[in-house]
Protein backbone atom coordinates (compact mmCIF):
# COMPACT_ATOMS: atom_id res chain seq x y z
CA UNK A 1 0.00 0.00 0.00
CA UNK A 2 2.56 2.65 0.83
CA UNK A 3 4.44 1.52 -2.21
CA UNK A 4 1.58 3.28 -4.44
CA UNK A 5 1.46 6.24 -1.99
CA UNK A 6 4.78 6.97 -3.25
CA UNK A 7 3.90 6.24 -7.16
CA UNK A 8 1.05 8.40 -6.46
CA UNK A 9 3.24 10.83 -5.13
CA UNK A 10 6.22 10.58 -7.82
CA UNK A 11 3.53 11.18 -10.63
CA UNK A 12 2.28 14.08 -8.82
CA UNK A 13 5.68 15.67 -8.44
CA UNK A 14 6.21 14.76 -12.04
CA UNK A 15 2.84 16.99 -13.50
CA UNK A 16 4.02 19.62 -10.50
CA UNK A 17 7.37 19.58 -12.32
CA UNK A 18 5.80 20.04 -15.80
CA UNK A 19 4.18 23.05 -14.39
CA UNK A 20 7.04 24.43 -13.29
CA UNK A 21 9.08 24.33 -15.80
CA UNK A 22 6.18 25.37 -18.94
CA UNK A 23 4.58 28.24 -17.05
CA UNK A 24 3.28 30.31 -18.71
CA UNK A 25 3.26 32.86 -16.08
CA UNK A 26 4.49 33.58 -12.75
CA UNK A 27 1.61 32.58 -10.50
CA UNK A 28 1.45 29.00 -12.38
CA UNK A 29 4.83 28.74 -11.61
CA UNK A 30 4.45 29.69 -7.64
CA UNK A 31 1.69 27.21 -7.59
CA UNK A 32 3.41 24.39 -9.14
CA UNK A 33 6.42 24.80 -6.57
CA UNK A 34 3.67 25.48 -3.97
CA UNK A 35 2.47 21.55 -5.39
CA UNK A 36 5.79 20.30 -4.88
CA UNK A 37 6.51 21.07 -1.69
CA UNK A 38 3.04 20.15 -0.85
CA UNK A 39 3.99 16.78 -2.92
CA UNK A 40 7.20 16.33 -0.57
CA UNK A 41 5.64 17.01 2.85
CA UNK A 42 3.35 14.47 1.34
CA UNK A 43 6.24 11.85 1.09
CA UNK A 44 7.81 12.66 4.27
CA UNK A 45 4.26 12.35 6.07
CA UNK A 46 4.40 8.69 4.08
CA UNK A 47 7.51 8.01 5.12
CA UNK A 48 7.23 8.61 8.73
CA UNK A 49 4.35 6.03 8.79
CA UNK A 50 5.92 3.61 6.74
CA UNK A 51 8.96 3.68 9.19
CA UNK A 52 6.85 4.15 12.34
CA UNK A 53 8.95 7.06 13.59
CA UNK A 54 7.53 10.68 14.23
CA UNK A 55 11.10 12.46 13.66
CA UNK A 56 9.50 13.44 9.84
CA UNK A 57 6.75 14.79 11.56
CA UNK A 58 8.83 18.39 12.63
CA UNK A 59 10.36 18.86 9.72
CA UNK A 60 7.01 18.39 8.16
CA UNK A 61 5.19 20.67 10.42
CA UNK A 62 8.16 23.61 9.80
CA UNK A 63 8.05 23.27 5.80
CA UNK A 64 4.44 23.34 5.70
CA UNK A 65 4.71 26.73 7.74
CA UNK A 66 7.52 28.33 5.61
CA UNK A 67 5.56 27.27 2.51
CA UNK A 68 2.35 28.99 3.16
CA UNK A 69 4.61 31.98 4.56
CA UNK A 70 6.32 32.32 1.20
CA UNK A 71 3.30 31.65 -1.22
CA UNK A 72 1.30 34.11 0.68
CA UNK A 73 4.48 36.62 0.54
CA UNK A 74 4.90 36.05 -3.53
CA UNK A 75 1.25 36.62 -3.76
CA UNK A 76 1.67 39.68 -2.11
CA UNK A 77 4.57 40.35 -4.45
CA UNK A 78 1.90 39.73 -7.91
CA UNK A 79 -0.72 41.54 -6.59
CA UNK A 80 1.54 44.85 -6.51
CA UNK A 81 2.60 44.46 -9.88
CA UNK A 82 0.36 45.39 -11.38
CA UNK A 83 0.39 49.11 -10.04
Amino acid sequence: MITAVFAVLGLTGVLFGYRFLRGPSLADRILALDGLVATGVAALIARSVQTGSGSFLAVAVVLTFVNFISTSTIARFIDGQGR
